[in-house]
């Protein structure tokens, strides 16, 4: 890899640079505590990141940090070469292991990067069924995530193949330098100080969920091209958006980079049509012009011009795969929408327009969050399922409502900008 140095630090190398990202994974990501432990994800490809968040990790105090590795030629050979029957097997000991680290303190962070087409010429009904099973074996780690239970991140890498997929006609060496630049500019790695920087970004997100939840619409309504959505939200939901305080008392951003504030659907109040303005990359298919019709909270009728197949497998994952468990507000001014790059990439795409996910909600996502019972979880209108899947359907032509709970609607965001001056 040349050397990728930023405008504003002429003298940086890219190793340079990736340290960087590694101290904001560490330090703002993660907010790892001296004494915890480390359960950290990543391709064979992102073995560099991996290294220096290591070496961050270890500086700032953990006991021991555990790497699992992961690669995509292996991943394609069980498609390839599996029998049958291993489509519907995950290894649930690995993930219960993860679980029991979380238990007993260990932070998780995930480096992210894949092959946006990896499985596109695979069999959709093998796809789903390998990914239903690790949904299911995954399930007692992820509960623990998504009730906020330990501090996690998710942080990029560019695989040369995502690089290829958004760079298609440039040189490998090029296509993955001008992603590494699109990296650091989102992430906040080429400022002068990134941490100083997370900061002043954090405080904004903040400002802006505090006075949507004392706004407390009972529904949010979106309006623009082949969209009409009226998103119920859930009794007593709370606005989250960059940092979060897990149960465990530790502060940090639970995705890097973030852009977005959100909260929690009533699972039975989303009413009316929606076009997807970005293509949804999900387990290694690009799903392209999605179109969902709802009804009491139910996808009745889902279309896309590719992908549909797995469209359709992704939505019947479970009962709750056909409900929402998030809705999220960014403005179209976002850097990452200004950068005007399609990323392949749920990570970044999130940040770059309004968007909508399908399958499980985040308690966090209540005023109570940190006592919430799962009665009350279900009884406030908490979604529940194997999957979240998040897909953008916000652009600068995109209005939004935040209906109160008398019906009255007040402007929320204006040709997908915020309509008032606190964001």
């Amino acid at each position: 890899m040349d050397q990728i140095a930023p405008a504003s630090l002429p003298h940086t190398t890219h190793e340079d640079m990736l340290a960087r990202l590694a101290d904001i994974a560490v330090r703002v990501g993660l907010n790892l505590q001296p004494g915890q432990e480390l359960v950290m994800t990543a391709s064979v490809e992102a073995l560099p990141l991996a290294r220096r968040i290591t070496d961050a990790a270890y500086r700032a105090g953990a006991t021991v940090v555990t790497t699992l590795l992961s690669d995509d030629r292996q991943t394609l050979s069980r498609f390839q070469h599996g029998s049958e029957e291993s489509f519907d097997h995950a290894p649930a000991w690995l993930f219960e292991g993860m679980a029991e680290a979380f238990r007993r303190g260990a932070a998780r962070l995930a480096i992210v990067g894949e092959d946006p087409s990896l499985l596109a010429g695979q069999d959709a009904e093998r796809v789903a069924r390998a990914n239903r099973a690790r949904a299911k074996a995954y399930r007692p780690a992820l509960d623990l995530i998504t009730a906020s239970a330990i501090n996690w991140t998710l942080v990029p890498y560019a695989a040369p193949a995502w690089a290829q997929a958004m760079f298609p006609d440039l040189p490998a060496a090029e296509a993955e330098a001008r992603l590494w630049s699109a990296i650091f500019a989102a992430t906040r790695a080429d400022a002068a100080d990134p941490v100083a920087a997370w900061a002043e970004h954090n405080a904004a997100l903040l400002a802006r969920r505090r006075m949507l939840t004392a706004r407390r619409y009972a529904a949010l309504r979106f309006r623009g091209p082949g969209t009409d959505l009226t998103v119920g939200l859930a009794d007593g939901h709370a606005w989250m958006g960059g940092t979060s305080t897990a149960q465990n008392g530790i502060t940090g951003n639970p995705n890097i980079p973030t852009e977005e504030v959100f909260t929690t659907p009533h699972a039975a109040r989303t009413q009316g049509h929606v076009v997807a303005t970005k293509p949804l990359s999900f387990q290694g298919t690009l799903i392209r012009d999605i179109r969902v019709r709802f009804e009491g909270g139910v996808i009745v009728e889902a279309k896309a011009s590719t992908g549909q197949e797995v469209l359709e497998r992704m939505i019947g994952t479970d009962e709750g795969a056909r409900r929402l468990g998030e809705v999220a507000l960014v403005p179209a001014s976002s850097p990452i929408s200004r950068s005007g790059l399609l990323f392949l990439n749920t990570l970044f795409d999130e940040n770059a327009a309004s968007h909508i996910a399908l399958g499980q909600a985040y308690s966090k996502c209540f005023v109570d969050g940190d006592t919430l019972t799962e009665e009350d979880f279900d009884t406030r209108g908490g979604n529940r399922s194997l999957i979240h899947v998040d897909w953008m359907i916000g652009s600068a032509e995109m209005d939004v409502d935040g209906i109160d709970a008398q019906g009255v609607a007040e402007p929320v965001m204006r040709a997908g900008e915020w309509a008032d001056a606190a964001g």
